[in-house]
């Protein structure tokens, strides 16, 4: 480490990041954070999710003293939400990093920088902001500032985008008053910018536009109408739709070529004549078709309608599937769709079944079969899971949703780091002298189901490699770490073992579980590159029953899956552990011999 990085860390530990004046939010959703801050807090924005405290430390510390730095992080997860405070001991170092450092890259990113808001009802009640729409796609959070901060001071700034980072080509700016916000609509809207005529108004909360909206369907007068014929004229649809009342407009819809594209609107100077349309017009036939009429809907409506339905269907599927639906591993690359059907067809109705493929279309290694009754899936894992299909033991259980398996790992890691911590400090007192027992880990071996074939060494193989496996690395060091399920030192050693009750069976065991956990981190190194790393995460996958490890050795894809879920689940694990080691431990009473 070099020394600038070393001075570096000396002075972050000087900070008090964890700062309790300042409440960290624990919500994905920005818009209701409440943060409080002093009138030097900053609010740091569109942040990579790599940016870390001793980066942005780097960064504003140049500009004037700083008090603290905090990366908003979910409560879960603990990964970066994109944003983050940075507090200055003095208003004016404040002030100049905006103006130094607003619309800066940070890790390549523009960064949106602000004054933060210790009253969240000053964000939310929207005076002084206003909404701008129809903008260009290279319009950026900079060129929109620049545009309208003639008008007054902004204190915040931002183009709405989308996952990737495009512009959805709508925004948001927010005037320190209320007199700037009107002189830029009357000056901006209307106006050509980049090309395109953007339209500028003040901002409306959700509340007041969905109050607007319900008030736009109770007294609508705007109808849209489909499956118009083609050859129909304006005059014609017109005089069709001016049998129920005055009309005081008509649009039918053309391509660019300037042929009809079959739909259009009619506006009505009544709503009663337009909600009679919608009435006795829908399902007529006009010009050899039948029509459908109804209230013309904003593409907001409409997308909220289709967001409804689908958010509907899905969790209909999801209640559906429950139980049902089976999740099938380590198949063999000759399995297909019909060749899984036809092995669990014996046991009831299948709705659907699918083999997991790349996109050059080689098999995954797993797949899926949906059956039509609980009843049926049970049967099915009772009857198929460990069967050897094609040369290889099926792994057959209830699909589960990816946030619900990486959830039961996380719990499993913790739990198990729990245990090793107890352990740990029960030996660290045992040795002080103090009162407790220390109890060695448990060893647990594993042993194939019957009938499945172990690919293994045997113990006569183990010992003519004279201890060493295949990767190199000593078999001292293996023993030494807990994560295999090895006896540490201390532990009967395999003389001792044989002649202390044990027998053959629990010999193998232990060798084969050696076995799998030697090859499985020589992968694992190889993603990580970290030993430490390696060595916990080998042992959580470990902790899978040895038929479901032995296709991970044979499967990259399958071994692909289940080390990013124990990554995760290591790197939430790991962050915690460091958040707990900062803490201060109470001091240990001093007693008199």
């Amino acid at each position: 480490m070099s020394d600038i990085t070393d001075k570096t860390a000396e002075q972050l530990e000087q900070l008090n990041i964890q700062d309790d004046q300042q409440t960290a939010p624990t919500s994905t959703d920005s818009d209701n954070q409440k943060v409080e801050t002093s009138s030097a807090s900053l609010y740091v924005g569109e942040l990579d999710p790599s940016v870390s405290e001793a980066l942005l430390y780097d960064i504003f510390s140049p500009i004037g003293s700083v008090s603290s730095i905090r990366v908003c992080r979910d409560a879960i997860t603990k990964t970066s939400l994109g944003y983050a405070y940075v507090n200055f001991n003095d208003h004016e170092a404040g002030e100049q990093a905006i103006e130094k450092l607003n619309y800066a890259p940070i890790k390549g990113v523009p960064c949106r920088i602000m004054w933060s808001q210790r009253d969240p009802s000053l964000r939310k009640k929207g005076s002084g902001n206003i909404f701008i729409k129809n903008l260009h796609a290279d319009i950026d959070n900079k060129a929109l500032h620049d545009t309208f901060s003639v008008f007054g001071d902004i204190l915040s700034c931002k183009i709405a985008t989308d996952e990737a980072g495009n512009s959805k080509g709508f925004g948001f700016v927010h005037f320190a008053d209320d007199e700037a916000a009107r002189e830029a609509v009357d000056a901006i809207n209307g106006m050509l910018l980049n090309g395109q005529e953007v339209y500028v108004a003040p901002h409306v909360s959700r509340k007041d536009r969905q109050s607007k909206l319900e008030e736009a369907k109770a007294n609508f007068t705007n109808v849209y109408v489909k499956n118009i014929n083609v050859e129909a004229t304006p005059e014609e649809f017109e005089k069709y739709f001016s049998q129920v009342g005055p009309v005081t407009s008509v649009h039918l819809e053309k391509d660019s070529e300037g042929k009809s594209r079959g739909f259009g609107f009619v506006n009505y100077e009544d709503h009663g004549d337009a909600a009679k349309a919608v009435e006795e017009l829908n399902e007529s036939e006009f010009k050899g078709q039948v029509l459908h009429v109804g209230r013309a809907q904003k593409k907001y409506e409409r997308l909220q309608e289709l967001k409804k339905q689908y958010e509907a269907y899905r969790m209909e599927k999801l209640e559906k599937s429950q139980g049902v639906n089976l999740f099938i591993k380590n198949l063999d690359d000759s399995i297909d769709d019909e060749k899984l059907e036809e092995e669990f067809a014996p046991f009831g109705s299948i709705t659907s079944v699918r083999v997991m493929r790349t996109e050059n279309g080689k098999s995954k290694g797993f797949g899926f079969v949906c059956f039509s009754t609980p009843e049926e899936a049970t049967k099915a894992i009772t009857e198929k899971n460990q069967q050897i299909v094609a040369g290889k033991p099926l792994y057959v259980a209830i699909a589960q949703r990816k946030d619900v398996r990486r959830s039961q790992l996380a719990q499993q890691i913790q739990a198990r780091n729990q245990m090793r911590y107890q352990q740990a400090t029960a030996a660290a007192a045992a040795a002080a002298g103090m009162r407790g027992q220390f109890m060695p880990p448990m060893f647990y071996g594993v042993m194939p189901p019957r009938g499945v074939p172990f690919n293994g060494p045997t113990p006569q193989q183990m010992a003519a490699m004279g201890g060493m496996p295949k990767n190199g690395v000593p078999m001292q060091q293996f023993r030494n770490s807990p994560v295999y399920g090895v006896p540490p030192q201390g532990a009967p050693q395999q003389g001792n073992f044989m002649r202390n009750g044990g027998n053959a069976n629990q010999f193998y065991q232990q060798k084969q579980r050696q076995a799998l956990g030697e090859e499985l981190y020589k992968k694992v190194f190889s993603k990580t590159s970290d030993e430490e790393a390696a060595g916990k995460i080998t042992g959580m996958i470990l902790d899978l029953p040895s038929q479901e490890v032995v296709p991970l050795l044979e499967s990259d894809d399958l071994f692909e899956q289940h080390f990013k879920e124990a990554f995760a689940a290591y790197e939430s694990f790991k962050q915690e552990q460091d958040q707990q080691q900062q803490q201060p431990q109470p001091q240990q009473p001093q007693t008199q011999a």
